[in-house]
């Protein structure tokens, strides 16, 4: 399956957008399809256990394959309550959209309240093998109900990672207000981050060590929706659910002369 879709992308890298002159398409995701495209995307299921209890960062949800879907041509990642018990969604592009180098463009609308932590980020493909944060992880968009209008954009490497020295609040009036543009881009010198084309942050370090600069490989795509944690905050107000994490599209996308 790998094989087929990276012949489609071979394909694609030689097309020029409509919308984006100068720009050879890497992957598209309009969810024009009633269900989750698992040519392009992996569920991830459970709460993290047994290694990561929690997903590494003492979440409280259960991700599950109900609570991902598709609903008037758009992705809905939505996290509820049951009992006493939290459930959400997670998928990744892992081992089937991964990519060096590119543009990544993301149109969404965020829940909101205390406990939510909506998510758009990347992790290097050798993970596996390079355990994080030796592999990388790009943060294009975070947020976390408990800073409202706040926006997260962070690297994390071997040389800053946890509560990470590469990052960038940005303050957004009315951001959990209907959709905005999330966008990164990526080539051999620079990660530029924006919002609704507004750029908000930069990480171009003059040092490339693999210890700064892990970023000179295929990443893969992660949506998912956390509740509580680490970062979310440990206190959740249980009114709120269910909340929504909405997607309309993903537009991957490169320089002609990269």
């Amino acid at each position: 399956m790998l094989f087929r879709i990276l012949i489609i992308l071979s394909i694609a890298l030689i097309q020029k957008t409509g919308d984006n002159p100068g720009k050879r398409i890497i992957f598209t995701e309009d969810f024009e399809q009633s269900f989750l495209n698992l040519n392009h995307w992996n569920y991830e299921l459970g709460d993290g256990c047994p290694n990561l209890c929690g997903w590494g960062n003492k979440e409280y949800q259960h991700y599950t394959k109900e609570n991902v879907f598709v609903r008037d041509e758009k992705l809905v990642i939505k996290a509820t309550k049951q009992g006493d018990q939290y459930f959400s969604g997670r998928i990744t592009t892992k081992d089937k959209i991964e990519f060096q180098y590119g543009t990544v463009e993301v149109k969404a609308k965020l829940p909101k309240g205390l406990g939510v932590w909506p998510a758009i980020w990347m992790l290097g493909h050798d993970i596996d093998e390079n355990y994080w944060p030796n592999c990388g992880e790009i943060d294009i968009m975070e947020y976390v109900g408990r800073m409202p209008g706040k926006i997260h954009t962070t690297l994390h490497t071997k040389d800053s990672y946890g509560i990470s020295k590469n990052t960038k609040i940005t303050t957004v009036e009315e951001i959990e207000t209907g959709f905005h543009i999330y966008k990164m881009h990526w080539n051999e010198s620079q990660i530029k981050f924006s919002i609704d084309d507004q750029e908000i942050y930069t990480f171009a370090p003059t040092e490339k060590t693999a210890e700064i600069w892990p970023f000179d490989k295929p990443f893969y795509l992660i949506l998912n929706l956390a509740v509580g944690g680490y970062f979310g905050g440990f206190e959740v107000d249980d009114t709120i659910f269910p909340q929504e994490f909405i997607i309309d599209y993903i537009k991957v996308y490169k320089d002609i002369n990269l």
